[in-house]
């Protein structure tokens, strides 16, 4: 009978919302008592813990990445892998130094396809001067596994580490580029969507692009939108900082060909994964250098200013819509697509 009663794992566990945040607070943090020494630790949640060092503060962040297909418009499993992984390090603040990668194979998996994945990680390494410094490589029975899952860890150094929670009343809320393109990307390939055109997902490193914003000493807290896209990430912040959030609902950048299928298919692009974004809070004083800053690289270019911390609605996210209604952005159960990174 305990078989038939007992619970099982679904897949709301790994979607970014509020199942799978229960999931991490009720069944696995009881679990490590343990606090390594430091400001930012594994109770904190936050994209990467922040280690008290002689040399200085040491940020470490690990990922699984499971993508379903593994070659999309835009990417592929390798590029996603260590992009995900640098750009969690980067939004606390830190340079990235050194990356680890793991790889867990399925047998008869082809070796054409791990050689493109692997230089499609590379490339994204080389492009931003970081290294690989170690790796463990297992298989799996044919049938085992769907294909290739990859695990990465990254180590970064940062002067000031910045978190999720440190947005303050009166910070501006801005948000580096277009959101929900990977996600649309992810789905439109699996489903073999009859698009004219293909739409690429953003999947890039955000280190260099985000080093001369840091410079500023402006951003108060950054995420980056990934699961459960920017609905997830702001309501964390909102939540974790004890302030409300007000949005502009005109001022979200979202490309028309997403916006388009998103009506279509009846989902939000507000809760599709974003992974080559990253959501700022900056002080008003410092919002004009750090909108300079970000509009010199391609990347960041399209930065907007999307909304406000507020006094209102502490932990909640408020959505000011075209027509001058509001309306609450809820945290997402789960992201609407499984297994997008």
């Amino acid at each position: 009978m305990k078989r038939l009663t007992e619970e099982r794992i679904t897949a709301l566990h790994g979607a970014g919302g509020l199942v799978m945040e229960k999931l991490i607070v009720e069944k696995i943090l009881p679990k490590f008592k343990i606090r390594a020494a430091g400001p930012i630790g594994l109770d904190q949640l936050d994209d990467g813990a922040v280690l008290d060092l002689p040399e200085g503060k040491l940020v470490i962040t690990t990922d699984n990445h499971a993508v379903k297909p593994i070659f999309f418009p835009g990417g592929d499993i390798g590029k996603l892998a260590v992009t995900g992984t640098v750009n969690d390090l980067v939004v606390m603040g830190a340079r990235p130094v050194a990356l680890t990668m793991a790889l867990v194979l399925e047998e008869g998996f082809p070796l054409s396809d791990l050689e493109r994945i692997l230089g499609s990680a590379a490339a994204v390494l080389s492009e931003i001067g970081v290294a690989l410094v170690a790796g463990d490589t297992k298989v799996m029975g044919k049938g085992e596994l769907d294909g290739i899952v990859i695990n990465t860890t990254g180590i970064g150094v940062a002067a000031r580490p910045i978190p999720d929670a440190g947005l303050r009343p009166g910070d501006f809320l801005l948000v580096t580029g277009t959101v929900g393109d990977h996600g649309m990307a992810i789905l439109s390939a699996r489903n073999e969507l009859p698009l004219e055109a293909p739409i690429a997902s953003d999947v890039a490193p955000l280190w260099p692009a985000l080093m001369a914003a840091l410079e500023t000493g402006g951003i108060t807290a950054m995420k980056d939108p990934t699961r459960g896209g920017l609905a997830a990430a702001l309501n964390e912040m909102a939540k974790k900082s004890g302030v409300g959030i007000e949005l502009e609902e005109e001022a979200i950048p979202v490309r028309p060909e997403v916006r388009g299928l998103c009506e279509l298919l009846g989902i939000s692009p507000y809760e599709l994964a974003c992974e080559g974004r990253a959501v700022l809070g900056v002080a008003p004083e410092k919002l004009e250098e750090v909108l300079v800053a970000l509009r010199k690289h391609p990347l960041t270019a399209g930065a907007k200013v999307i909304g406000r911390a507020t006094t209102e609605y502490p932990g909640k996210v408020i959505l000011r819509t075209a027509v001058g209604g509001r309306r609450f952005l809820e945290m997402p159960l789960g992201d609407p697509l499984p297994r997008i990174c």
